[in-house]
């Protein structure tokens, strides 16, 4: 994930916010005690410690909505909206905190005046964090070697202001035949050596992407510049790592053999099974009390008899099938006919308890005894029925990637793209899907489960 030039600011915004949060909580008991000298000395004995556990809670209450995705696409009031939600939760998680951990009290007046400082003060500064970042100052400099139809889907894909906080494209060289499509500048072809030439222009980075490379690339000369420092990048690796997803007419299949990635250690597989089984008895633990709520919400609704789980066949890893189990959302003749249907926007065979389970992700609860059994894991592509495998394996090239590792209640695609409900949602996820195996770690997998607590409770993709 560090190999993201977006996420070193990222880490930079959590380190500095965790700072003036623990700062705001100093401040916060200045402002409570003032004038009592001998109150301020008391609770200041311990304050350090309880002023890093509130820092460390209001800053995962802030990554679980979003607020440290690297492409997240939300006006200031959006953001505004988002970090009000962060505190108010980080707020209650630290009050139960208090009650399971008596030692741990930071005192009422403290916390709350604590929360109002730490909120404005973490707003100003991403105003001023936001706008440097998106100074051209402080973007990486990249030029690309190529002005063909590659190059220009790329510049096309990466436009927004938020695909682009990490580097700025001063321009194109073209290579060889190709067609100029590119809507960037072009700098024509260098008169002197190519590292002299990139050095007095300040370039960073040199992207190579044109859409026909036989005998046309300046080998020597990007050897030159990628020995003196500056970096040299295949045009599918900077799309991957800036992002987040891989592009499949970008590449080949020896690109998908040789790039690092799409490998599964046995330290890979045991510590992913681990984090698996832990999150899944967590998970539980907590949610106990709302899954015998749902279970007598669908018995109350639909009556005695009717089934209260949905047991249906999906493709799990390496192809092999499994029964996944989820509560059931759906009129018990929604397929009849015994035709696989996509659900679709305000689908007229969910119920009403199931409209709500399904935006709140209740129904997915019953899963993490498919997790625990080993058919899934709680970080992976969402597993799909061998229906529409079968015509996606057949339609959309290298599907069946996605099942070499175990499917999941939560991943990467469902964080960044919607509900996929056609053969052409099915290819943009898969790209990202691709980019989950190819790049999955501990630390991804952490960062997703984080993350989808803010799919939860705003029900993005749900239907």
């Amino acid at each position: 994930m560090f190999r993201q030039g977006a996420v070193r600011w990222q880490l930079l915004l959590v380190v500095i916010e965790f700072g003036l949060l623990e700062a705001c909580i100093h401040a916060a008991l200045r402002i409570r005690f003032w004038g009592d000298a001998n109150a301020q000395e008391v609770f200041g004995a311990s304050l350090h410690w309880r002023s890093l556990l509130v820092a460390g809670v209001l800053i995962f209450s802030m990554a679980s909505l979003g607020l440290y995705q690297v492409h997240l696409r939300a006006g200031w009031l959006g953001r505004l909206s988002r970090q009000g939600v962060a505190f108010l939760l980080g707020g209650i998680s630290l009050t139960v905190l208090y009650y399971l951990f008596a030692p741990a009290y930071l005192g009422r007046g403290v916390l709350i005046l604590a929360l109002l400082l730490g909120y404005v003060v973490v707003a100003l500064w991403r105003i001023l964090f936001l706008s440097l970042v998106d100074a051209d100052l402080f973007k990486r400099s990249v030029i690309m070697l190529g002005a063909g139809e590659r190059a220009a889907e790329v510049i096309r894909m990466m436009r927004r202001k938020s695909d682009q906080r990490g580097f700025k494209i001063l321009g194109c060289i073209p290579v060889g035949d190709d067609p100029v499509c590119v809507s960037v500048p072009l700098l024509g072809h260098p008169d002197e050596a190519l590292f002299e030439w990139a050095t007095r222009h300040g370039v960073e980075e040199i992207v190579v992407g044109p859409d026909d490379r036989r005998g046309t690339l300046p080998i020597g000369a990007l050897l030159e510049c990628k020995q003196r420092g500056i970096a040299v990048t295949e045009l599918a690796d900077f799309f991957e790592r800036e992002a987040g997803k891989i592009k499949m007419d970008l590449t080949n299949p020896s690109w998908l053999v040789f790039s690092e990635g799409f490998s599964i250690s046995m330290s890979r597989r045991l510590t992913k099974r681990t984090f698996d089984v832990c999150v899944a008895l967590l998970v539980l633990l907590m949610t106990w009390p709302f899954m015998l709520l749902t279970m007598l919400a669908i018995r109350l609704e639909s009556g005695r008899g009717a089934p209260i789980l949905y047991r249906q066949e999906r493709v799990g890893e390496n192809g092999k099938p499994f029964q996944v189990i989820k509560f059931r959302s759906m009129r018990t003749d929604a397929e009849l006919d015994g035709v696989a249907r996509w659900a679709t926007k305000d689908d007229d065979r969910v119920t009403r308890v199931g409209r709500f389970i399904r935006k709140v992700r209740l129904d997915e609860l019953p899963q993490l005894w498919n997790v625990l059994r080993g058919d899934m894991s709680i970080i992976g592509p969402r597993p799909e029925r061998p229906h529409f495998v079968d015509d996606f394996n057949i339609r959309i090239g290298y599907y069946w990637l996605r099942h070499c590792v175990k499917p999941g209640l939560t991943g990467w695609a469902q964080l960044r793209y919607t509900y996929g409900a056609s053969v052409e949602d099915a290819e943009e996820k898969l790209k990202f899907d691709l980019f989950y195996v190819k790049n999955q770690n501990l630390v991804f997998d952490l960062t997703i489960l984080i993350q989808t607590v803010e799919v939860v409770l705003f029900g993005r993709g749900a239907r």
